[in-house]
């Protein structure tokens, strides 16, 4: 795990841009240079295999044509040196990056790429063609921004790097900010910049001097995760449901198996739930020794996870260290969130996320996650609210449903009461259930809705109509669309958390919480082959009773007793509601002050304005709202 930066061109402060990225590689800094200024390659190092100088970057292949920066893993890199075997390489050491930029010399980039198991973003410049190709792991796990500031080609592990560039005069990209208003984080392959993107997940992009703009440049996919989706629904598993436990058990043992290679101390978040109690089930099973977990605890009611997790630790016997935090502990990370996400990003669970990983750092530089159980095994209530709301929604016709809708809206809950209970002879059973009392406003939005994507984007958004708030945005934005109708609803919203949220969300929140510690994080259950055959598994043996993640349920209970862990889903949360009105409140007021927000320029303050008089009042709960706009503010106020 390391930070990486360059350019086509000269950068004589190259130097300063790593500087900025330190936290991601302190372990030693590269620099490589090509006469005449034609490129510049910087690498910031976090030592995680062969931690001599021979693992040093930039590194150049045995041929001397290559020369790269690379920041991840290659788990399977000891197998790809044995295909490698009779070419003549002279090894320096035993680093994956001299293996890795090996293949790319004796295979290509193509090639390579496929052959790859892992987690990797890298660029690496060919010394005889003058090119300079950029490519990125298949879910995503670690990041790449790449674009043109003026003339010049920049790239790099984070914006910050970027910004470091001296002619950089970086500009807030509007439609960019909208999607962020609907999402609380920007989506691939924007950036919050015009001019820079995020190099797609699975592809890879060649760049040559004589090209100056996105436009004229071609990325190319070498892996495709809604290929990998439709083939496992064509390709269906054909086993009984503990055949399918037992591959799935197989897969992801192997998995978790191949990235416990290290040099330096590993070890894994434990936060009690379902994911990383299975993660570290497994891992306990093929260590000799107890594995090495963490937990964050909080004192507030509600929203401490920790017991849960210790019970976990103690029936599998885990080393387990937990640390339990108070609001003001939280509180004090807020000022550095800028900093640590280098472009807007809020979701709130990145500061529980920072702080579990500050405390492995104490012990670790790498910690296994059970993050993408959730996204491959039908785990979030919105699939579920897929089968007990929306399925059973259109067994009733639009046009009725649009008029409940429109009444429930306009009556008193004890009016809709009277009208529930006169429509209920002509609705499914489910959506009964579904709708019964004071529920209806919490659907009535949802039941006019006429399709899947519509559905699911309900239940994903934040601001659901960013043209009202974004100062100058055309009326004719439309967010961009990564929905795809698979064979059912579920599965098209697994697919479309898996291209968005997962990866722009989730892994961001992990990589940047863990590389402000220097510390590396490894996501078993995103091994490319766990995830096509997660999608080769039919939803019925992902939701059975009512409950997600059946598959990953039945290989825990063979380790953890079923008691511990049956109890509701909960979330890596925090009281935000109950902090914005109090020790939140003056720092809120001020980042969200009528004169503020017309000097910055970037909002309409009314709808803003209407949201926090609703919460502070009470009548609402906008949480999700308001941290949406503050992260932005103290983004703004952080880079200027």
């Amino acid at each position: 795990m390391c930070g990486i930066v360059g350019a086509l061109g000269e950068w004589s402060t190259i130097d300063i841009a790593l500087g900025r990225i330190s936290n991601r590689g302190p372990d030693s800094q590269g620099i490589w240079k090509c006469g005449r200024g034609k490129v510049v390659l910087g690498h910031a190092r976090l030592a995680i295999q062969d931690l001599t100088p021979s693992g040093t970057q930039p590194m150049t292949s045995f041929c001397g044509r290559y020369v790269i920066v690379f920041n991840g893993e290659i788990y399977n890199h000891v197998t790809l040196r044995t295909m490698l075997k009779n070419i003549g390489i002279e090894w320096k050491g035993t680093s994956d990056t001299e293996t890795l930029v090996n293949c790319i010399s004796a295979w290509g980039i193509q090639k390579t790429l496929e052959h790859l198991k892992g987690m990797y973003a890298f660029a690496v410049w060919d010394i005889n063609e003058e090119q300079l190709t950029l490519a990125r792991d298949r879910m995503g796990e670690k990041p790449l921004y790449w674009g043109w500031a003026g003339k010049t080609f920049l790239f790099g592990s984070e914006l910050k790097a970027l910004r470091s560039y001296p002619k950089y005069q970086p500009q807030i990209n509007q439609e960019a900010l909208a999607l962020y208003l609907k999402y609380s984080y920007v989506p691939s392959p924007y950036s919050i910049y015009e001019g820079i993107q995020k190099l797609p997940a699975g592809s890879y992009v060649t760049i040559s001097k004589n090209q100056k703009n996105i436009d004229e440049v071609d990325v190319r996919s070498y892996w495709s995760l809604e290929a990998a989706a439709q083939n496992g629904i064509d390709n269906l598993f054909e086993g009984s449901p503990l055949d399918a436990v037992n591959a799935v058990e197989s897969q992801l043992m192997s998995s978790i198996k191949g990235q416990l290679l290290s040099d330096v101390p590993l070890g894994a978040f434990l936060s009690g739930g379902i994911d990383s109690s299975t993660v570290v089930a497994l891992m306990q099973e093929l260590s000799s020794k107890p594995v090495s977990t963490y937990t964050i605890g909080f004192e507030e009611k509600g929203y401490n996870e920790a017991h849960h997790a210790k019970a976990v630790s103690k029936h599998l016997g885990t080393d387990h260290t937990e640390l339990y935090l108070n609001a003001n502990d939280a509180l004090a990370i807020i000022p550095s969130l800028p900093e640590i996400y280098c472009e807007p990003f809020a979701d709130s669970s990145q500061i529980p996320t920072y702080l579990v990983s500050k405390l492995a750092k104490s012990d670790l530089t790498v910690a296994l996650s059970g993050d993408g159980g959730d996204e491959l095994f039908c785990g979030y209530n919105r699939y579920l609210a897929a089968m007990n709301v929306w399925k059973p929604m259109q067994k009733t016709p639009l046009f009725l449903r649009q008029f409940i809708s429109f009444t429930a809206k306009s009556l008193p809950a004890s009016r809709w009461n009277q009208l529930f209970d006169t429509l209920r002879p002509v609705l499914p059973e489910r959506l009964k259930v579904s709708m019964a009392g004071e529920k209806i406003y919490k659907f009535s939005d949802v039941l006019s809705l006429d399709s899947g994507e519509g559905f699911y984007s309900s239940l994903t958004s934040c601001w659901n109509n960013p043209a009202d708030i974004v100062i100058n945005l055309s009326r004719s934005f439309n967010p961009i669309s990564s929905w795809h109708d698979l064979d059912c609803v579920e599965n098209s919203m697994m697919l479309t958390d898996q291209k968005t949220y997962l990866s722009d969300d989730i892994l961001v929140k992990v990589d940047r919480a863990a590389m402000a510690n220097s510390l590396e994080t490894r996501v078993p259950m995103l091994d490319h082959q766990m995830v096509e055959l997660a999608w080769r598994m039919p939803v019925e043996y992902k939701v059975r009773d009512g409950k997600g993640k059946w598959l990953l349920r039945e290989i825990l209970y063979k380790r953890v007793p079923r008691e511990i862990m049956e109890r509701p889903k909960a979330g890596f949360s925090l009281p935000l509601d109950s902090w914005l009105r109090g020790p939140l409140r003056e720092w809120a007021e001020e980042l969200l002050s009528v004169s503020r927000l017309e000097a910055d320029g970037y909002f309409y303050h009314e709808p803003i304005r209407n949201a926090w008089a609703d919460h502070l009042s009470g009548k609402a709960n906008n949480q999700g709202l308001l941290w949406n706009i503050l992260m932005f503010q103290a983004w703004l106020d952080n880079n200027r």
